[in-house]
């Protein structure tokens, strides 16, 4: 079975609410909310792609030094294993402005579970509640 490897980022506002992206329509698991982010590129670190992705996806600049490390996510689908580091972010430059027609919301944390997540994504809501 083929590992895919993502990263992703909580990023946190001045209000301690939380991003959540929108799947767009055409791709997998369309619909579903989750934490920005994408898969790395040949030669990238997560911390390269992170920045790269939130640029390319969200139009805001972010330094590697502002993302640290929070937790992971393994989970085998159907095809292939995900594995994905999560970061937390918590100062960045410029606005969320979406650059691929997805959905954007500023989420409180006690409000995450209301939103239909991937399966990978879910486990990662206790690690937040249990450290913000």
């Amino acid at each position: 079975m083929k590992t895919v490897l993502v990263v992703a980022v909580t990023l946190i506002d001045e209000d301690g609410r939380i991003l959540l992206a929108q799947r767009p329509s055409g791709k997998s698991m369309a619909g579903l909310w989750e934490f920005p982010g994408g898969k790395l590129e040949s030669g990238e670190t997560p911390e390269a792609a992170l920045v790269r992705e939130l640029h390319e996806e969200l139009a805001i600049d972010v330094e590697e030094s502002c993302l640290a490390p929070l937790t992971f996510a393994s989970h085998k689908y159907e095809d292939f294993h995900l594995l994905m580091p999560l970061y937390i972010c918590r100062k960045w430059n410029g606005f969320v402005s979406p650059q691929e027609g997805q959905d954007v919301k500023w989420v409180p944390l006690r409000d995450l579970r209301k939103y239909p997540m991937p399966a990978a994504d879910i486990p990662l809501i206790a690690m937040l509640e249990d450290m913000l």
